[in-house]
């Protein structure tokens, strides 16, 4: 007994109706849920597609964690213009109508979405540019340090030595000046300031530095990144010195410890050989205004 195939329908009223219409566009519960559907499943596959790809980067170690960084994020933005796609598909609307969505978008682009915008293409010139990588440390027009944990579509995420998360726009990351300390090498050399006073024997003060740089366990001393001494001039109390030291690159990303541990070592050394600090030192001239003589009573 041939038995013929059954073909079974379900009808769930509930997904074909009317949210509301606006002209000839309707949108109806079923297609709000599929647009919901493959956004969520969007942002899912993204996530998988960037995990698979860190991983098999990290195993195979062929791609710097950087550039397995901005590809990971440009995965991430195609996947999600491609899913955009689908979703708006799923609401019914066709390809000729999404060009109209296009020019509307241009269009709002044009009266006020030009910031928007700008920090979006601004975020991938610093992605594919390189100029400005996740794990830099950088420095602001304003001072504040910090390092680079995120470049995201609209901002870029720099966390400070005090652990606060400052967002800064992507557009003003490329149109300001960011001093980067760690771009291209990660050894630096910091200058540390100091001052002796005046007859203080300047050789001894030389080797008390460059000893007391020694003592500090994260100085380099490899061939052409030797510490060294240097007079930088007569203050009005003191001979003004300063030390060059190149440190280790975990160092570079904690200046003012560095320089405290630089200053404390040179003061124990400064106590060791009995080098003086400069006191200020002024002179004061006394003149007598007035005479020794009785004043005439008369």
């Amino acid at each position: 007994m041939i038995k013929a195939p059954i073909d079974i329908e379900v009808d769930i009223p509930w997904l074909d109706q009317k949210l509301f219409s606006l002209g000839k566009f309707s949108l109806e519960v079923g297609e709000a849920l599929s647009f919901i559907a493959v956004i969520v499943a969007t942002l899912v596959i993204s996530k998988i597609l960037r995990l698979a790809f860190n991983r098999l980067a990290s195993r195979q170690g062929v791609i710097q964690h950087t550039s397995a960084y901005v590809i990971g994020r440009i995965i991430h933005y195609i996947v999600l213009f491609i899913g955009l796609i689908i979703a708006l598909t799923a609401l019914g609307i066709e390809i000729t109508e999404l060009a109209l969505v296009a020019s509307a978008l241009g269009v709002g682009i044009g009266l006020g979405l030009q910031g928007l915008v700008n920090n979006f293409v601004s975020g991938l010139v610093l992605l594919l540019e390189k100029t400005v990588k996740v794990g830099d440390f950088v420095e602001l027009t304003n001072g504040v340090v910090g390092e680079v944990i995120a470049i995201h579509m609209r901002s870029t995420w720099i966390r400070t030595n005090d652990n606060v998360d400052l967002l800064i726009p992507n557009s003003e990351m490329v149109s300001n000046t960011i001093t980067n300390w760690t771009m291209s090498d990660k050894y630096r050399r910091f200058r540390i300031p100091f001052s002796v006073a005046y007859g203080s024997d300047k050789e001894k003060v030389k080797r008390a530095a460059l000893e007391a740089a020694k003592n500090v366990q994260y100085t380099l001393n490899t061939p052409g990144r030797e510490a060294t001494v240097w007079m930088t001039g007569f203050g009005d109390s003191s001979l003004n010195f300063t030390l060059g030291v190149w440190v280790q690159p975990e160092q570079v990303k904690r200046p003012t410890a560095l320089v405290s541990d630089y200053l404390w070592a040179i003061d124990d050394a400064f106590r060791k050989y009995q080098i003086e600090i400069p006191f200020p030192q002024r002179d004061l001239h006394l003149r007598s205004g007035f005479s020794m003589e009785k004043p005439d009573e008369n």
